[in-house]
């Protein structure tokens, strides 16, 4: 009966030493046939039979177990319904909210401000002006935002003007609110560079993009209803981070 568990043991050495020939394999073949592939931070197997997903940084590629064929593009789960690459791209991307750098946001605090969501907004984002007009009807609320200029030069004009005014919170809301444009201001604006560093890392492309204190992160102007929904979810559910 010994003998079972001295070849269970063998077994998952030997299953261990192929899988880390097999990655060094893929690493070293696509490393000498695509240069821009010379540092891959992680090479495992997939869901599916044969298939390898290969990351550097946050992008995600596929490749057979020999290196020959790459594939950019996402991972289906037709079973399960599921887009196994941004599954993964989520994961990899998820943002710890007690990590966030809060010193390079401003804060605006409705209530007793118990509640607490970060957003990324670019100041000539239309979609923003209508999550900043639903937001008005969600009190008892402390919102972290980071100016994010994507979206033109005059977005990064404007966030300028804002960071820099005596009043960020009501330049903010002059601004996505009645539409008054913010007066002319300079200041230290090493913030906002920090910003669109913190959301490229993050691959925050586009805005408003929300992270809640669980963690959980939106993308897009959702409704008042759907963010007092989540910040519900988020005092309830501990961080998976």
């Amino acid at each position: 009966m010994q003998l079972i568990p001295t070849l269970l043991a063998a077994a998952t050495v030997a299953l261990s030493f192929t899988a880390s020939a097999q990655e060094a394999a893929i690493r070293k073949t696509l490393a000498e046939r695509i240069p821009q592939m010379e540092k891959i931070d992680e090479v495992r197997t997939t869901a599916m039979p044969g298939l390898y997903e290969v990351r550097i940084g946050t992008d995600l590629f596929y490749t057979d177990a020999k290196g020959n064929y790459v594939i950019q593009g996402e991972l289906i789960d037709t079973k399960a319904r599921r887009n196994l690459t941004e599954d993964r791209i989520n994961k990899l991307t998820a943002v710890d909210f007690a990590a966030l750098p809060l010193k390079d946001a401003f804060t605006i605090v409705r209530g007793d401000g118990k509640r607490k969501v970060a957003v990324f907004e670019d100041p000539n984002c239309g979609y923003c002006k209508r999550f900043e007009r639903d937001m008005q009807n969600v009190d008892n609320i402390t919102i972290y935002l980071f100016l994010y200029p994507i979206l033109s030069p005059d977005s990064a004009e404007k966030s300028r003007n804002i960071w820099c005014a005596k009043d960020r919170a009501t330049t903010w809301h002059d601004l996505m609110l009645r539409d008054k444009t913010p007066n002319t201001a300079s200041c230290d604006t090493s913030a906002l560079q920090r910003n669109l560093a913190f959301g490229k890392k993050y691959k925050i492309t586009g805005t408003p993009t929300l992270i809640f204190a669980n963690g959980s992160r939106v993308p897009g102007a959702i409704s008042a209803q759907d963010v007092e929904k989540r910040l519900a979810e988020a005092g309830s559910t501990p961080s998976s981070n």
